[in-house]
């Protein structure tokens, strides 16, 4: 039983705004310094470090909370998703179906008169970051891994205590685009590369909300892990192909969310006929089905 008499409502706004601190905290100071020491954010400079520690304030606000949580004695929030053996299963297809929206963009860009994706560019890419190895491994810790256990983990489920996940997805989007200002003043970032005022700046920024709102649908259906690997995925792609048009930029959004309207018409469908089967006094709410309960 939880040890803290304070309200719930309250503790999970305070916890969020500590989240919300200690995220843009880190990563902003690291950041900060990055910008002020100049230089390329490569391996081997004196920018990378503190470049590579920012993308981790996510990850150390969800840790923070975690320990508070453990230390009040109180239950895994009710709207955080539980691992399933399945999810093992699901988060692969999701990656790929968001690496598809992607590359489908791409192409279409292409036929519109875009630079068509090159493989040779994508090699160069990956000897750039010292091999196909250490790109993985790097695109993988430097966002997904370092976010996601804070974004769709920890904030989420305490949102949507209150809000609806399109209502999440925007605010989410707004303060995710927020959090990713300072790369845009770091040499050799991608945002850097697009530039803050300019149409692939805007669209960057606007593409945050649309991308939240897919990586929950993936975390709806499979907790973390498929959250982790749809970030992954998309962040991958769009590197490996060199996504920097803005028309490109816009038909990755148009996509993404024809992607997450097919998975919340099958998210929806399947719930239904999970509803089917048991009483209607017993039938679970739609979000019920994944959530913890202590």
């Amino acid at each position: 039983m939880p040890t803290s008499h304070t309200p719930a409502p309250t503790r999970r706004k305070t916890d969020l705004m500590l989240f919300m601190l200690v995220s843009f905290g880190m990563s902003w100071a690291c950041w900060g310094t990055a910008i002020a020491l100049g230089g390329p954010a490569a391996a081997g400079t004196p920018t990378y470090v503190p470049f590579l520690l920012g993308a981790f304030g996510p990850l150390a606000g969800a840790l923070v909370i975690r320990i508070r949580r453990r230390r009040r004695g109180e239950p895994v929030p009710e709207h955080a998703v539980r691992f399933r053996p399945a999810a093992v299963l699901l988060a692969p297809l999701l990656m790929l179906a968001a690496s598809a929206a992607v590359l489908t963009a791409a192409v279409i860009g292409h036929a519109a008169g875009d630079p068509a994706p090159s493989w040779s560019d994508a090699q160069d890419t990956m000897r750039a970051m010292g091999g196909p190895a250490a790109f993985l491994v790097s695109m993988i810790i430097s966002g997904p891994l370092s976010e996601e256990p804070g974004w769709r983990g920890t904030a989420y489920p305490r949102m949507r205590a209150t809000m609806g996940r399109f209502r999440i997805a925007l605010v989410l989007g707004v303060i995710w685009a927020v959090w990713h200002m300072p790369l845009f003043f770091i040499d050799g970032t991608v945002q850097n590369d697009l530039g803050l005022a300019t149409p692939g700046g805007v669209l960057f920024a606007v593409g945050n909300i649309p991308m939240a709102m897919l990586v929950t649908c993936a975390y709806e259906r499979a907790g973390v892990l498929a959250s982790i690997a749809v970030h992954f995925a998309v962040n991958t792609t769009m590197v490996l192909l060199a996504v920097k048009t803005p028309a490109t930029q816009a038909l990755i959004m148009g996509c993404q969310i024809i992607l997450i309207a097919l998975l919340l018409a099958t998210g929806r469908r399947r719930t239904a006929g999970q509803a089917m089967d048991v009483p209607a006094t017993e039938a679970p709410l739609p979000d019920a089905r994944d959530t913890v309960r202590a």
